[in-house]
């Protein structure tokens, strides 16, 4: 047995052996970059929940990439998806080519291309979520849509200022909705080649939200609109919470039929939620469901960060515009809620306004605690968490109506 020709062989086999070949060095900073966010994830606790899986995916598909190069299979291959919906492709829809090539994260990026993790995702949202407050101020519902606006002045200045195509923008812009699972599911549809820097720059602010709302809320309210005191809101009967998620999808889903899987979804967890009948169905949206698509979403999502595809100018455009989009978002629920404030003759904070971005319950609880500061006696959190709920469902409706537009 030639024992030097077999350690010789193991060598020239091994990842490590593969850092030296070919087009390596993007992948190795994607590693870092992997470690990097998994500090923020697990040491600083930036949306650890997902991060921490995106991170994982990240280091699993730029590793693969180095195991391929020593002749293993990766975990992780791109261009099936490329091949499977190009057309002129002789592998176009083929399930077989996929199946007898795909490594592991490729299956678990099926459950994200086919729009069904994100989907389920809103069906947990859905269970968690109490729309009381947003029934007992109506209201609440125009604040949620000023919150959109950053949606599309990012999409505008991704196509004029940075060239990118219709499809492109609509997925970056709708950053601003600051809705994690809703722009997943955009890009997918839209941009896939976009789903890595869209999605870290999405969870990122989302994440970043006590950081980058304050200052904003100070540059455009008073001293004298902080300090406004809200009165408690009206209680909200059973009733009105059964009947609210059934009419909301009836009427969302006809107006926008591509809103179906997110809206149809957020609303059956909310049912499951409020009618009282279905309590083993919503504890399981809530927690099992939850955490098992999350575990799949999130490695998915992180697959998809390979060297090639993250490393180009178009990922530092795509974090600028999220920025802006986030910002914009914020600054146009403030300004809606001093519209509030003035028609109301003062009696509406419009530190609310900023919690109409959809980044449930955080953005909320930032109203609360900018609000006592300037008023101890100041409980804004209820008040907040209505253009809070109203955002979430107008994010989705913002990315129904790019989907219609962009879908084809």
């Amino acid at each position: 047995m030639d024992i030097l020709g077999t350690l010789q062989k193991l060598v020239m086999e091994s990842g490590f052996a593969a850092f030296f070949m070919e087009g390596g060095w993007k992948n190795l900073i994607m590693i870092i970059l992997a470690f990097v966010l998994l500090y923020l994830g697990i040491v600083k606790k930036f949306e650890p929940l997902l991060l921490c899986g995106i991170a994982f995916g990240c280091l699993l598909s730029n590793l693969s990439y180095f195991v391929a190069l020593g002749g293993e299979n990766a975990l992780y291959h791109p261009e099936l998806w490329a091949d499977f919906l190009d057309e002129s492709s002789p592998y176009f829809h083929s399930y077989g080519h996929i199946m007898s090539h795909a490594g592991l994260l490729d299956f678990f990026y099926i459950g994200v291309k086919a729009g069904i993790y994100p989907s389920l995702i809103f069906l947990g949202v859905g269970a968690m979520t109490d729309f009381g407050p947003l029934l007992a101020n109506p209201k609440s519902l125009l604040l949620g849509a000023a919150a959109q606006m950053g949606v599309f002045v990012a999409f505008f200045g991704a196509v004029t200022l940075f060239g990118f195509t219709g499809p492109e923008a609509a997925s970056i812009g709708i950053i601003g909705g600051a809705d994690g699972p809703t722009a997943i599911y955009t890009t997918t549809k839209l941009a896939p080649h976009l789903l890595g820097p869209i999605a870290i720059a999405a969870y990122s602010y989302m994440a970043l939200i006590p950081l980058i709302q304050p200052p904003l809320m100070k540059l455009l309210t008073t001293d004298e609109m902080r300090k406004v005191k809200m009165e408690q809101t009206r209680e909200v009967s059973k009733t009105e919470k059964i009947i609210f998620p059934i009419v909301v999808a009836t009427f969302v889903i006809l107006l926008l039929p591509s809103t179906a899987p997110l809206v149809g979804c957020l609303m059956l967890g909310n049912l499951f939620r409020e009618c009282g009948v279905t309590d083993r169905l919503s504890d399981t949206s809530q927690n099992a469901l939850m955490n098992i698509v999350t575990i799949f979403l999130a490695t998915s999502v992180g697959a998809t960060m390979g060297g090639d595809t993250f490393i180009q100018w178009q990922t530092v455009f795509i974090i600028l515009l999220g920025l802006a989009a986030f910002c914009v978002s914020t600054i146009g629920g403030l300004l809606g809620g001093r519209i509030m404030y003035r028609v109301s003759g003062g009696k509406i904070n419009p530190l609310i306004g900023s919690a109409g971005v959809s980044a449930v319950p955080m953005a909320a609880r930032v109203s609360q605690d900018v609000g006592k500061k300037y008023n101890k006696n100041n409980y804004l959190l209820m008040h907040a968490m209505g253009p809070n709920v109203a955002g979430v469902i107008g994010s989705a409706i913002a990315a129904g109506f790019l989907l219609s537009v962009f879908g084809g």
